[in-house]
C-alpha cells in the first residue's frame, strides 16, 4: 500500500498525513490482500479525531491529562477529546425499572466470573513489523496445524517451540480469570469450548499464540442486586457511545472534507 493509492485527506482546510493514516491502520482488520479496507477505517478514524481536536481547540478547552494505567499517561490529544465529550455529553442514569427489566430479559447473561485452565504455544515476534509478523505467523500456523493433526502432542509442540517460559511446563499457564491475560488473549479464550485448540494463530503484542482451553469453569448466575452496579455501568456506556456517535455524526455533516474514501459496503 503507498501514499498514491488515496488523495490527500483534508478536514476544514487542516491535512491528515499519510504517515497518521498508515499508522493508524496497524488498529483496524482487514481481509488478507486488502489493505486498501483497513486505510479506508483508518481514514474515517483519523476524520473523526481530527474534528474533535478542532471543535476541542475552537472552544479553547485546555488538556488535563489523566493517568490511565500504571506507567499509561493520557496524550494531550487524548485528554482534549476526553475533555470535549464530557463538556458536550450528558445522559441519563437508568431507573430502577429500566435496570430490573434488562435483568429479567436474560437472567444468564449476569455471571460470576468463569475460570479458564489453559495452555498456549507461544511464537514471539514485534507485531509492528511486518515482516517478522508475518513469519512468525506462518510459524505459528503450521503448529497449530500439527496441533489439531495430533491433539495430545499438543504439551510436546509446547516444549519444543514455545518462546513462552511455559513451554517448559508443556506450554501450561495454570488457571485463569479474567483480567489475567492481555485483552486479545482473553478475547479468544471467551469464544472457546473445553479442550479446543485455536483454528489459527492469535495475535498479541507478545507475538502469535496457538491456544488449548483445557478446562472451563462456568460462573453462576448472579442474582439482580449483584448484577445490579453491571447493568447501570453498561446501560450509561451504551446511551454514551449513542451520544457520542450523534455529536461526531453532527461535527461531520457541518464539515468540509476532502479525499475521504467511501467504507466498503
Amino acid at each position: 500500500m503507498t501514499q498514491t493509492l488515496f488523495p490527500d485527506l483534508i478536514v476544514n482546510g487542516e491535512a491528515v498525513p499519510h504517515t497518521a493514516i498508515a499508522n493508524e491502520a496497524q488498529n483496524h482488520d482487514a481481509p488478507a490482500g486488502k489493505p486498501g479496507i483497513a486505510w479506508r477505517k483508518a481514514a474515517h478514524a483519523m476524520v473523526v479525531r481530527t474534528l474533535l481536536l478542532q471543535e476541542a481547540r475552537h472552544r479553547g478547552l485546555t488538556a488535563s491529562p489523566q493517568d490511565l494505567a500504571p506507567g499509561r499517561t493520557e496524550t494531550e490529544e487524548e485528554a482534549l477529546i476526553r475533555g470535549l465529550l464530557e463538556a458536550q455529553l450528558t445522559v441519563e442514569a437508568p431507573t430502577e425499572a429500566e435496570l430490573r427489566a434488562e435483568y429479567d430479559r436474560d437472567p444468564a447473561r449476569f455471571r460470576s466470573p468463569p475460570l479458564w485452565e489453559v495452555s498456549h504455544i507461544l511464537i514471539e515476534c514485534d507485531p509492528r513489523h511486518a515482516e517478522e509478523r508475518a513469519t512468525a505467523k506462518q510459524r505459528a500456523k503450521e503448529i497449530a496445524a500439527q496441533a489439531h493433526a495430533s491433539p495430545k502432542d499438543f504439551a510436546r509442540l509446547a516444549k519444543e517451540s514455545s518462546d513462552c517460559a511455559s513451554g517448559a511446563q508443556g506450554g501450561r499457564l495454570g488457571q485463569m480469570r479474567p483480567g489475567d491475560a492481555v485483552p486479545e488473549f482473553e478475547r479468544v479464550l471467551r469464544t472457546m469450548s473445553e479442550d479446543e485448540v485455536t483454528p489459527d494463530p492469535v495475535l498479541s503484542r507478545h507475538g502469535w499464540h496457538v491456544i488449548r482451553l483445557d478446562a472451563l469453569a462456568e460462573g453462576a448466575v448472579l442474582p439482580f442486586e449483584a448484577a445490579r452496579t453491571g447493568i447501570a455501568d453498561a446501560m450509561e456506556k451504551l446511551r454514551w457511545s449513542v451520544a457520542a456517535r450523534a455529536f461526531v455524526a453532527e461535527l461531520m455533516k457541518r464539515a468540509d472534507i476532502e479525499g475521504l474514501p467511501p467504507m466498503a459496503a
